[in-house]
């Protein structure tokens, strides 16, 4: 069962017709599909593995529709081309893995400072440093913490498939838009090189917004618009922060977005994310057949964190169970939502490493029997 907090809109489209026809894809490809038919028309990017083939799809298709394709100098030049399309009120989009998103934060500041929509791609690769390309879920933290520098925050939303990939680009462009924030579509290598079948929306099905504060040319129809991060006088940026802040707990109010299964009954609830989410899945569903009362919460929306279902399944639920492809990052989180209600454990591998149905199930059982 999918869990939305109340007066949320359901990601998944509704009374829009899809083209029929399930194409087999891999997700990076995908993603970048989607991004072009929920009208994205400038890309910018660098290649780094994972995902180049976000930047490939994206000079092959772009020429074709009018789009605008730049493979830029470094990672700092793209998402700074990123802000200036935003800032003209066009959908805009970058993709990148680890640490290339890395080299971005400082871009991705300006651009929360300035208050404008973009789709911002990672596909996590292992780290710290060059690390290795296998799959990882190591950008937990900066992606929701500190995506660059200052008082900011921005969307993240985390597929589990191909297809939510696919989904999840119309999502993060319209939430994008209603709050003028970036939003990251956080991903992993093992997401980014899959392929399975996938439906996509018809093209122009979800038009983007009317954006009055754009950049587009006034010709004494409007004010000028100007747009802007710098803000020299204390108080006038103070008054800029504590407004954005006013929005983001808007955000946490009304866009939390997780799905939960079997938690009805459970003992023990796994939380897992994104590609961890699959395997914490299997484990679940063994361990049930094995009598023992599990279930799953996924989270879809990393920031906001889905706190109102966690402490919601709290209620029943005797332990956590925290399972991430890293060292330990969404589980601080989950820890800090049940302010110390109920024990949270963490099982993790790391370095490029894929922990199993098996070693999960492991830990289920582990907790099971204490």
């Amino acid at each position: 069962m999918r869990h939305d907090v109340p007066g949320q809109r359901d990601y998944r489209y509704k009374g829009v017709s899809k083209v029929q026809e399930r194409v087999l894809m891999k997700g990076n490809e995908a993603l970048a599909e989607a991004a072009i038919r929920a009208g994205c028309r400038h890309y910018f990017g660098y290649p780094i593995t994972p995902q180049t083939e976000v930047a490939a799809y994206m000079a092959k298709r772009m020429p074709k529709i009018g789009g605008t394709f730049l493979q830029a100098e470094s990672e700092i030049a793209a998402i700074n081309m990123v802000l200036g399309a935003a800032s003209a009120g066009v959908r805009a989009m970058t993709s990148s893995s680890s640490p290339g998103i890395s080299l971005k934060c400082e871009g991705i500041s300006y651009i929360v400072g300035s208050d404008l929509p973009c789709l911002i791609v990672d596909v996590m690769r292992g780290g710290p440093g060059l690390g290795g390309i296998q799959p990882s879920q190591a950008d937990y933290w900066q992606v929701t913490r500190a995506l660059g520098h200052g008082d900011a925050h921005v969307l993240v939303y985390a597929p589990s498939t191909v297809q939510e990939m696919v989904d999840l680009v119309v999502k993060a462009y319209e939430t994008a838009e209603r709050y003028r924030l970036p939003a990251v579509l956080l991903a992993d290598g093992m997401l980014g090189q899959m392929m399975e079948p996938v439906t996509f929306p018809e093209e122009g099905a979800h038009a983007p917004i009317e954006k009055p504060w754009a950049v587009t040319g006034h010709q004494n129809a409007r004010k000028h618009n100007i747009i802007n991060s710098l803000f020299l006088k204390p108080d006038e940026l103070e008054e800029r922060v504590k407004s954005r802040f006013l929005r983001y707990e808007q955000i946490k109010k009304s866009e939390q977005l997780a799905e939960e299964t079997m938690t009805e009954d459970a003992d023990i609830i796994v939380v897992a994310y994104g590609a961890s989410a699959r395997i914490a899945m299997n484990a679940v569903k063994a361990a049930r057949a094995d009598g023992v009362k599990a279930g799953l919460i996924r989270p879809v929306t990393l920031w906001p964190f889905p706190t109102d279902v966690l402490q919601k399944s709290a209620k029943q639920a005797k332990q956590f169970l925290c399972v991430e492809m890293s060292m330990g990052q969404m589980v601080d989180d989950v820890r800090l939502t049940l302010e110390g209600s109920r024990p949270v454990h963490f099982y993790g591998r790391t370095g490029g490493i894929i922990p199993t149905p098996a070693e999960v199930l492991a830990e289920i059982n582990k907790l099971a029997k204490d």
